[in-house]
């Protein structure tokens, strides 16, 4: 699609979907970037227009600077997502990606903009605080954390001269992740379906389960066998939890 909604450096749009009425948006999980969701884009460029939102710091945007807090980081994305509010909205983020797409949808509707439906991923409860202190730890640490999340980024991660490209990034995420609370009483109209992996390491299954508490429409909880990444592994299935609230679209 040409035009200043293509221009937006906050936006990646990867498939023509000339046909679809509904946009999904994607939030990235902490160290991640819009490329993540290259597949969901390409499995569902055929129903679908998938938004991947970039967050500055990172790829492309890698000389800008980061946001380190969650109110401008979702202030900046709603107004990037502006244009796109022309036709129905679904929002789909993993881990911090599921905070900030929560923040995103609280000032979609004071906007009066419902999104169609939440898909929170990974995440515990917006009103839940976590207890870890990532974003100050040794480097060491943060890697040991991030394989032990994601082994598949092993190799990466291994090489030490890299670390200073990767790092800085990847704790500026997690500072907005680990310091992020919303109120107890911040509640969607939306509905809302969460995501958990049964073995993950950093989130349990009741904490995410506390998410039927931020919504005052349907609330859906799905667990699947795996950890932090289950999603990697369960990629058809989370598409369709993403999907269905297409049905919502009139």
């Amino acid at each position: 699609m040409a035009g200043p909604r293509s221009a937006s450096a906050w936006i990646r749009s990867f498939h023509p979907s000339p046909q679809a009425t509904t946009r999904i948006v994607c939030l990235p999980y902490a160290g991640g970037s819009a490329a993540y969701h290259f597949p969901l884009s390409r499995a569902l460029s055929g129903v679908a227009k998938v938004l991947a939102v970039q967050y500055p710091g990172r790829q492309d945007r890698f000389d800008e600077a980061h946001v380190e807090d969650m109110a401008s980081l979702a202030d900046r994305i709603t107004d990037a997502l502006t244009p796109w509010t022309d036709r129905p909205l679904i929002l789909f983020g993993h881990s911090l990606g599921a905070a900030v797409a929560f923040e995103v949808a609280l000032r979609l509707e004071r906007q009066g903009v419902r999104p169609l439906g939440l898909v929170a991923s990974g995440r515990r409860a917006p009103s839940i605080a976590g207890d870890q202190r990532l974003h100050t730890s040794s480097d060491e640490e943060v890697v040991d954390e991030l394989i032990g999340l994601n082994p598949a980024h092993a190799e990466l991660l291994g090489d030490r001269a890299l670390w200073p490209l990767l790092l800085p990034t990847v704790r500026s995420d997690y500072k907005v992740s680990e310091l992020y609370r919303s109120r107890d009483d911040a509640r969607l109209a939306c509905p809302i379906t969460a995501l958990a992996g049964e073995d993950d390491p950093v989130v349990d299954v009741a904490d995410v389960r506390d998410w039927d508490r931020h919504t005052s429409g349907d609330f859906t909880m799905r667990v699947y066998s795996g950890g932090h990444f289950f999603l990697d592994d369960h990629a058809e299935a989370v598409q369709a939890e993403i999907t269905r609230y297409m049905a919502y679209a009139v």
